[in-house]
């Protein structure tokens, strides 16, 4: 099963060189596909430096910073059209572990999204604050409640898709970043009946460079929530099944 690791980065030049290797040495069934936002640090230009020694590392340039979201659907695209059979989300930060990516690879053969979860047995946090873990297991309680969608770690940013998942999914309806990006296209998998597990990941926080976390990415998602649940905001797919969407609280995991 072909794979391509899809890593959106502005200003990820001290972990590029850590993450890509290791990443790679995964097994060739791996690939990586860089979405620089025009860093001004010289990610992009590092990115290209690493994908010239290797067929193995793709890169998008984008001119200015546009957003977590709309870089993975840059990179959902790439990955559509060159056939690639499954698409990972995977932060630059270095607090997503390459070791934890033939995990959720495996879980692919048996599931259609496999997430990498923080909140189910076996998973967790190293080094965050009280305040952090609060608005992180908080959010995600919050939109499944909300949602009715039985998801532990709802925003979660390291997933595996596989393809048939991307193919049905609207991207170029998806206008959300950061959480509320996680969350929304959680809920279209969800609604459209995908069979989704969660798979229990250790997520340390960054120790380079700075975190792009701010609450204008917790407001937004907040925010969405209750839009998707009153039919206020669109669900990101291309067409509902026959009859519409079921209620989503009557759906159950894989």
């Amino acid at each position: 099963m072909r794979a391509i690791v899809i890593v959106p980065t502005y200003n990820e030049r001290e972990n590029l060189p850590i993450l890509v290797p290791a990443i790679l040495r995964q097994g060739n069934e791996f690939d990586v596909l860089i979405v620089d936002d025009g860093s001004p640090d010289g990610t992009g230009a590092m990115a290209e430096q690493m994908a010239a020694d290797t067929r193995r590392i793709h890169v998008l340039h984008r001119e200015r910073k546009q957003g977590l979201g709309r870089a993975y659907v840059a990179g959902f695209k790439f990955g559509l059209e060159h056939r690639y059979d499954a698409m990972f989300e995977m932060d630059a930060d270095l607090s997503h572990n390459p070791d934890d990516l033939p995990r959720l690879l495996r879980e692919i053969e048996q599931t259609d999204v496999a997430i990498g979860s923080r909140w189910i047995p076996g998973g967790g946090t190293e080094r965050w604050s009280l305040l952090r873990q609060s608005i992180s297991r908080g959010g995600s309680i919050y939109a499944g409640l909300i949602l009715g969608v039985p998801i532990a770690d709802l925003t979660s940013g390291f997933k595996c898709f596989r393809r048939q998942v991307i193919e049905r999914l609207d991207l170029d309806s998806i206008g959300s970043n950061g959480y509320a990006f996680q969350v929304e296209v959680n809920y279209a998998c969800w609604l459209a009946g995908f069979r989704i597990r969660e798979v229990p990941i250790i997520f340390p926080d960054r120790t380079r460079g700075v975190s792009k976390m701010n609450w204008r990415i917790v407001a937004e998602a907040a925010l969405l929530v209750p839009k998707l649940r009153l039919g206020l905001s669109d669900v990101p797919l291309i067409a509902p099944p026959m009859g519409g969407f079921p209620e989503p609280a009557k759906r159950s995991l894989a």
